[in-house]
């Protein structure tokens, strides 16, 4: 699946709710179904600056593409990085530094998470394209 794709997905199971309780309780389940950063890689390195709750963020490159993994001590900021992970892990730098992350504004995260909150979304979405970048300019002919 393509970025917008997997963008677009996320929009369609936002829109089945119809009150912010509800897609709070989904952040919170998709947070419950994050694949788990290892142990070794919680570590200060990999703490996002910006958040207010603690967020780990560890990206390995194989095969061309990226692969995220992360885990927080909050449970809705952890179903905030799981969505994330979800959108860009498992593609190439290159489509990760070019990707137009509109689905936060879709679902109406902007408007509904606290202005902390917010800004750690953007701080997890910096730091990943930031990673991609890094990554992106090791590999030959920027594939």
């Amino acid at each position: 699946m393509t970025i917008n794709e997997i963008q677009d997905e996320l929009v369609e199971e936002f829109s089945m709710f119809t009150d912010w309780m509800e897609k709070y309780e989904y952040i919170i389940q998709l947070g419950k179904e994050l694949p788990l950063i290892e142990e070794q890689y919680k570590i200060d390195d990999n703490l996002i600056k910006g958040c207010q709750s603690k967020v780990w963020l560890h990206a390995d490159h194989q095969n061309n593409k990226v692969l995220f993994t992360a885990d927080s001590d909050a449970i809705i900021t952890k179903g905030l990085v799981s969505m994330v992970v979800r959108v860009l892990s498992d593609h190439s730098p290159a489509e990760i530094v070019q990707a137009e992350l509109y689905f936060v504004d879709k679902i109406g995260l902007k408007e509904h998470l606290s202005v902390t909150r917010s800004n750690g979304l953007l701080s997890m979405i910096k730091q990943m394209k930031m990673y991609a970048l890094a990554l992106q300019s090791k590999v030959p002919n920027n594939q």
